[in-house]
């Protein structure tokens, strides 16, 4: 018999460790789990919740995990999405992921017809962006009940407070997530017609009280099935990544010389994918963990009328920025599905599934608070 109130967070990661933390302090049972027996162990005893070591990849062995439970969230790298979705929905389970991946959410969301047979709901893109920024930009569309929106442009950025390093940056999060917002075509709205550009390209500054001056450039994944929904509807559509100045065009530098690059080269007496010793590299000598500020900014142009939404959230000293905007969103629309208060059944993205003004609601007695101007 499925408990209602009994969770399953997969991943003991930053991200996952911040979600097992807001679904306990949302009143639910909370099972933690990760290939690393260690580390699900160690957050299970810094969270008082139980621990499970699973490999995502055994896929008998999750469903078991997930038998009986309500929710599952996903913090694991994106390539199991598409296994880990369709378990769910065998196990009965409702499914949220951080997503990032348009490929492999078009994947999941072809599983509609099943999760709804179901009973459950599977929505991938549950995260900072994709996830709530899109729910932003969506709730501005919609709430303005026009037919025609000339523009949305959403900027994303998850930076260090002190930038450091030839790239000004610190690993926030897997760095294979990472490149792949750098290496995927980006798609966006332009003149009322889905197009994709290349990332890493269409450069601008960006000023921000405090935290400017910043550069945004074109990445993959952070409009979620924005550019699907909204063609016809909406003439321009974008999303940027933030970043402080320099940093995007030495990464441009490593596309170009082949360093993204997932097919095996022979060199010397070895054979070894660019992006695999790129992201072993990125892994060894970023640094992390340092104080962080995920900046949003959601801006909507009518004719001569422009609105904007603004987040600056910053480390609360038990969690990171990032993985306070990343893991919330989800338990909050995890809590919403769990509670009743949304009625959905199915599977989508995040921006067909969340209503705006209650996950906000729901985010702001977190302290992540939405400005509007």
């Amino acid at each position: 018999m499925k408990d209602t109130h009994d969770t399953l967070v997969l991943g003991a990661g930053i991200v996952g460790r911040a979600a097992a933390w807001d679904l306990k302090r949302r009143g639910y049972g909370v099972t933690i789990a990760d290939v690393d027996s260690v580390a699900a162990e160690q957050a299970a005893r810094i969270l008082s919740i139980g621990s499970a070591t699973v490999d995502v990849a055994d896929e008998p062995a999750v469903r078991d995990l997930m038998s009986g439970r309500a929710a599952v969230i996903s913090a694991v790298p994106y390539s199991f999405g598409v296994s880990l979705a369709a378990t769910a929905v065998d196990a009965g389970c409702h499914y949220f992921d951080f997503g990032g991946n348009p490929t492999i959410v078009k994947h999941q969301v072809r599983l509609d017809s099943a999760a709804a047979a179901a009973g459950v709901a599977v929505v991938p893109d549950c995260g900072l962006a994709p996830g709530v920024a899109n729910v932003m930009a969506t709730g501005l569309i919609e709430g303005s009940a026009a037919s025609h929106v000339d523009s949305v442009q959403i900027r994303v950025g998850c930076l260090p407070q002190q930038p450091t390093g030839a790239l000004n940056y610190q690993l926030a999060f897997y760095p294979g997530g990472l490149i792949n917002e750098y290496a995927e075509p980006c798609e966006v709205i332009e003149d009322g017609a889905v197009r994709t550009v290349d990332p890493l390209t269409r450069f601008e500054d960006v000023t921000w009280d405090r935290w400017g001056p910043l550069e945004a450039f074109s990445t993959a994944g952070g409009t979620s099935t924005m550019c699907q929904d909204y063609a016809g509807r909406v003439q321009q559509l974008e999303y940027k990544t933030l970043r402080y100045p320099g940093h995007g065009v030495i990464f441009h530098a490593m596309r170009e010389l082949g360093l993204f690059d997932e097919e095996p080269r022979r060199v010397d007496n070895a054979t070894v994918a660019p992006r695999s010793v790129l992201l072993d590299l990125l892994a060894a000598n970023l640094p992390a963990g340092a104080p962080d500020v995920v900046l949003v900014r959601v801006e909507m142009r009518l004719g001569t009328a422009v609105t904007t939404l603004e987040i600056e959230d910053v480390h609360d000293g038990t969690h990171s920025a990032l993985a306070r905007t990343t893991a919330f969103p989800a338990t909050a629309l995890c809590d919403l599905i769990l509670r009743g208060d949304v009625d959905f059944r199915g599977a989508a993205a995040m921006t067909a599934v969340a209503p705006a003004d209650p996950l906000l609601d729901e985010l702001a007695a977190t302290g992540i608070s939405v400005t509007r101007r």
